[in-house]
């Protein structure tokens, strides 16, 4: 089949977590975890944050090919306007546009659930990761020094920012996921990523530092 964009669930936690294990390994410090989490933990987790946030997965005959979603960027209730950000990619899959274009439908979904701020963590050096997400419009807010330790250094973590809606003086409460999955907002986001998926611009891929 061709690739095809579709919601995350917990039935793809076995090619999820198998993406993912890499950047956790102790000669990778993409992501801040030193232990692979198994397909059981990776499908609770699926399972959580598709309550609130999406979670997308590209899929073709081969297999899902990458995934991005979004999760709440802090616990305390003002913040609820603000999501993080993940994407990752399959080793035979990068460098060919594929997280750009799940980006978008990611960030079109998000502007229809009203929130208005995605920010990304990426552990320095990541050269392929700041040029993607600099290409999407994020700019970075902040550097933590020396944040964690991983593969044998300190590392460094930037922070990005993208404005996805502007600032209200009176913003709507966020919608639940399930008040936009499957309507015309969910259909037209799916639909304008599918027709991207015809142009390949070389991207970068794994963003995440802590996820």
């Amino acid at each position: 089949m061709s690739l095809q964009i579709r919601l995350a669930t917990p039935a793809d936690a076995a090619a999820i977590a198998a993406i993912y294990a890499p950047f956790c390994g102790g000669d990778s410090a993409v992501s801040f975890e030193t232990t692979p989490p198994p397909p059981a933990e990776m499908g609770e987790r699926i399972a959580r944050t598709t309550v609130s946030y999406p979670w997308l997965v590209a899929e073709d005959a081969s297999g899902i090919r990458g995934y991005v979603y979004a999760s709440r960027h802090r616990e305390r209730a003002a913040y609820r306007w603000a999501v993080d950000v993940t994407a990752y990619l399959r080793a035979d899959s990068r460098g060919q546009g594929l997280g750009k274009v799940l980006y978008h439908v990611l960030f079109d979904l998000l502007r229809a659930q009203g929130f208005h701020k995605a920010y990304a963590g990426i552990a320095l050096p990541n050269p392929a990761s700041v040029g993607l997400h600099a290409s999407l419009g994020f700019r970075q807010v902040g550097v933590y020094r020396g944040v964690g330790y991983k593969a044998g250094a300190w590392r460094d973590v930037s922070w990005w920012e993208l404005s996805l809606r502007s600032e209200t003086a009176a913003p709507s409460e966020p919608k639940p996921l399930s008040a936009i999955l499957g309507g015309p907002v969910w259909t037209r986001a799916i639909a304008a990523g599918q027709a991207r998926l015809t142009v390949t611009p070389h991207d970068a891929t794994p963003s995440s530092a802590s996820r």
